[in-house]
């Protein structure tokens, strides 16, 4: 009886813990919410990029196939009146996607990118209206050139019809080298390996800074910062602002460099020193000291040594050429805060690029002369 009393006298309490214990607790439904719509973007960026991917090797599977029946040269003019044929065919049963311009630009894509395993990789990120804005680039390195950053860094479509239209490759480091060089630095980009010489242009378009007449060095720097988003997206992907005037002290004395940057793939930190005169070689000296410094105060365990970067309004190709900058981690570049005309634009670069590549093959036989026993 007294073990009756004491199992009844605790059945109470026993019920009651046991309905504390299944009490559910509160949902935050907007976190839940947010999760849920987390989860549909997901796949819907997943589905898109399929979608995307899929749409791409069809238009270049298609232009392959007909290019295999061999409808250039001799008989270009039959292969024009089967373009025409099929495109008409195909558009009545599958819309205005199978046009003749578009039948046209896929056996141009197939041409152009004749190997089947770069378009898969590049079909990941670009999609078919990507390569409508590649195919009709000219020069074949270029033409990779832009294919593959647009891969690396993401481009949408405006973003790669400006930075062609604004001549990325031609005012990269990389398009003064012979071509040789350029084919072998855009295979490592493939690999995943990016260069100096494809990350630094010269010049740089800084016209949306709003900067016209005189000004001083100040109003730049703080133009560059009040437009921080754009000038990065002219720098290029991979840069991250870091400090401005950047306080290094040695000794009794405090020097400051004017911007300081991280870029993400060079693993490098990028010193940038702005001028608002022309380059003098004096300036050298200078940036020097600052990647020293960094070196030894700033640079990180597994990062490359720092790159110094000079911005000032006007360089002479042959004192920068003269000071051999490369073995020093040091760059000039030009900058402008008012754009030519684009003609006046691409034929200066062009210029610039056929003087390096001429002074570059004058060196090379002199080179092989030395190296002979």
């Amino acid at each position: 009886m007294k073990k009756q009393a004491d199992a009844a006298s605790r059945g109470p309490k026993s019920t009651t813990r046991l309905a504390k214990a299944v009490v559910p607790a509160i949902v935050d439904e907007e976190r839940l919410l947010a999760d849920l719509r987390s989860l549909i973007h997901s796949a819907r960026r997943r589905i898109a990029s399929v979608a995307f991917s899929t749409q791409t090797l069809l238009c270049w599977h298609l232009g392959h196939r007909l290019l295999n029946e061999n409808l250039q040269g001799s008989r270009a003019a039959y292969g024009g009146q089967i373009l025409v044929t099929v495109s008409r065919e195909l558009a009545a049963e599958y819309g205005r996607g199978f046009s003749y311009a578009e039948i046209a630009r896929m056996v141009q894509f197939a041409q152009l990118f004749p190997e089947k395993a770069i378009v898969v990789t590049l079909s990941q990120q670009l999609s078919w209206s990507h390569f409508h804005a590649l195919l009709p680039i000219k020069e074949p390195l270029a033409r990779e050139f832009y294919a593959e950053m647009c891969r690396v860094e993401r481009w949408d479509v405006r973003t790669l019809r400006q930075k062609i239209g604004g001549l990325l490759f031609e005012r990269t480091a990389l398009s003064k080298k012979p071509k040789t060089i350029v084919a072998s630095e855009i295979a490592k980009l493939r690999d995943g390996q990016m260069s100096p010489d494809l990350v630094f242009r010269d010049p740089y378009l800084l016209d949306l800074l709003g900067l016209k007449g005189a000004f001083s060095e100040r109003d730049l720097e703080a133009a560059i910062l009040r437009e921080l988003e754009g000038v990065l997206l002219e720098l290029g992907a991979g840069f991250t602002f870091v400090a401005r005037q950047k306080r290094m002290s040695v000794g009794k004395d405090d020097f400051h460099l004017d911007l300081l940057f991280f870029h993400q793939h060079l693993r490098r930190l990028i010193a940038v020193e702005l001028k608002l005169e022309s380059f003098q070689p004096a300036h050298v000296g200078q940036m020097e000291f600052y990647l020293r410094w960094l070196d030894k105060h700033e640079r990180a365990a597994g990062e490359e040594a720092p790159i110094g970067l000079i911005l000032c309004a006007s360089a002479d190709a042959e004192q920068v050429e003269l000071l051999q900058l490369d073995a020093k981690s040091i760059r000039v570049s030009e900058y402008l805060t008012e754009l030519p005309p684009l003609p006046l634009l691409r034929a200066r670069l062009h210029q610039a690029i056929e003087r390096v590549r001429e002074v570059a093959a004058r060196r090379l036989p002199a080179a092989e002369d030395t190296d002979r026993p």
